[in-house]
């Protein structure tokens, strides 16, 4: 292998920004501003994951109950830099967002796509529904896209050189992918099945992709290393996961979400560019990628309570080969009236399906929105809800909740104020009692959810500690003295998060450090 090498390709500015790349770069930017406008404009406030996130930002540490440490990274530089306003925090996945944009219209070219192919492809990628959504907040998904995305490129040029090199490329992204989420270690054995497969599994014959293999593992391994330490902790949390607040979903869950959460519009294009890479003699070259779709499609599906977008990495390549297989088709003069038809559908149904993935509308304007669709809030956890989706819920709530406890806790003497811990059962409570609480004074929040299990009750003997929420018999039956002291309520929050109390805690019967050990909460 490797005879018919090319050298990595190089850029000019010239040649880079001329024709269809300047189109390219025009909508990854026209993405990125969509993102920048909604950020500037607040949202609906911080989402609960993203609280955490900063809660882990400093913790910085090998790994987290639920995560890779790489996003934590990216925050906790992001922070330093930007700093932590909700601009800020959300403009790495801004960014993230509009370069799976224009990967997937590079990929389109590479693929034999001409400006036409490349174009729709990208319009492709900004009007996905979760795309949007997944890069509207801070979290390791829209990194995970980028990563795919970049891995997907990366193969394509592999195959079509057959240059080396790209395998160092490719071990490297698949690594830092894996360092930042652990979906990706999925494709890369879908890649791996698909070089197998198809002619292209002679270069394992060659040291090249076990050199990369290598660089994913030597990347990788931080995260490793920390699991060994903390007993496996990931692990549990994915059991537990799977047991619990995913257990309702299924396998026809998962599939009929391949549709809707890419944009039913879109689900002719991109079936057609599996199909493409699959069977077509145009595109036997590509087959490997084909191949790898299957494979992390049917590895989600033996899982049976997989999240339908734990896929959705997974389809910007398609898109680019169905923009390229719609641009044969269309060649014709007498069907060319399909590309801007088709382009205008991308266009209106990727504007109507907004609103359900960036917090664009005032609540009670997409509220009206969802009635008038005749469509009803949902749950990918299965969890009870009211007037908004669990998205947008969590992004309500935070503020009131600190504002309470605060309230509360300036109430003791200034030495109960010294000894007393701030406790909350999940880390969405005990995050934004972190995040907000610096501004009201408050102590750093204990809690028993994943890594605030791990980090641990502090210096705190549960003497006297706040809680914010629970029932007031589980709190009797630890303590000595209970005593309601305050309660918090928010309309448009997830309804079991709504109506909370808060409990000043006197005299716990069982010393913190030993009742912690039972405490573990990994979910």
């Amino acid at each position: 292998m490797g005879a018919t090498a090319e050298p990595f390709p190089s850029f000019s500015w010239r040649s880079t920004l001329s024709g269809s790349t300047a189109i390219l770069l025009s909508l990854a930017l026209a993405k990125l501003l969509i993102h920048l406008a909604t950020n500037a404009l607040g949202g609906y406030g911080i989402f609960r994951d993203e609280l955490y996130y900063l809660a882990c930002a400093d913790h910085l540490d090998l790994g987290y109950v639920d995560q890779p440490p790489l996003s934590i990274y990216l925050l906790a530089v992001s922070r330093l830099v930007f700093g932590d306003s909700l601009f800020a925090i959300r403009l790495i996945p801004a960014v993230a967002g509009a370069a799976v944009v224009f990967l997937t219209g590079l990929m389109a070219r590479e693929l034999g796509g001409g400006r036409v192919a490349q174009v729709l492809a990208a319009l492709c990628a900004v009007a996905c529904p979760i795309l949007l959504g997944i890069c509207s907040v801070y979290s390791m998904n829209g990194i995970d896209f980028l990563f795919w995305s970049l891995a997907a490129y990366l193969t394509i040029r592999l195959l079509k050189t057959e240059d080396p090199r790209y395998w160092l490329g490719l071990g490297l992204v698949l690594g830092l992918g894996a360092l930042n989420k652990i979906g990706i270690l999925w494709y890369a054995a879908g890649l791996t099945a698909g070089f197998g497969l198809t002619r292209f599994r002679t270069w394992f014959l060659t040291r090249w992709p076990y050199v990369a293999g290598a660089l994913l593992v030597l990347v990788f391994s931080p995260f490793i290393l920390w699991n060994i330490s903390h007993d496996f902790a990931h692990l549990e949390f994915i059991r537990n996961a799977t047991a619990g607040k995913y257990s309702g979903l299924s396998a026809l869950t998962f599939l009929a979400g391949q549709f809707f959460i890419h944009n039913p519009v879109i689900a002719p294009l991109w079936f057609a560019g599996l199909l493409f890479l699959l069977f077509s003699s145009h595109a036997k070259l590509f087959r490997t990628l084909g191949v790898a779709y299957l494979v992390v499609l049917a590895i989600l599906l033996i899982n049976q309570h997989s999240k339908g977008e734990y896929l959705s990495p997974a389809y910007p390549v398609l898109f680019a080969a169905g923009a390229t297989l719609f641009e044969r088709f269309t060649q014709q003069r007498a069907w060319r009236w399909l590309r801007p038809v088709y382009a205008g559908l991308l266009l209106i149904s990727g504007s109507a399906l907004a609103p359900f993935a960036l917090p664009m509308l005032p609540v009670e304007q997409y509220i009206r929105y969802t009635e008038k669709l005749g469509l009803s809030p949902d749950s990918p956890e299965g969890k009870t809800l009211e007037q908004l989706p669990q998205f947008y819920a969590d992004m309500h709530g935070w503020p009131e909740k600190v504002a309470a406890v605060a309230a509360a806790f300036h109430r003791l003497t200034p030495e109960e104020q010294v000894r007393c811990a701030v406790f909350a059962d999940n880390y969405g409570r005990c995050g934004a009692l972190d995040y907000y609480g610096r501004h009201y004074g408050l102590p750093k929040s204990i809690g028993k959810h994943n890594n605030y299990w791990i980090w641990g009750p502090r210096e705190y003997t549960g003497d006297l500690v706040l809680i914010l929420g629970g029932e007031l018999q589980d709190k009797q039956e630890h303590f000595a003295q209970v005593e309601i002291v305050g309660s918090v309520s928010s309309p448009y929050c997830m309804p079991y998060e709504n109506n909370l109390k808060i409990f000043l805690c006197r005299g716990l019967r069982t010393p913190l450090h030993e009742l912690w050990k039972s405490m573990k909460h990994y979910d």
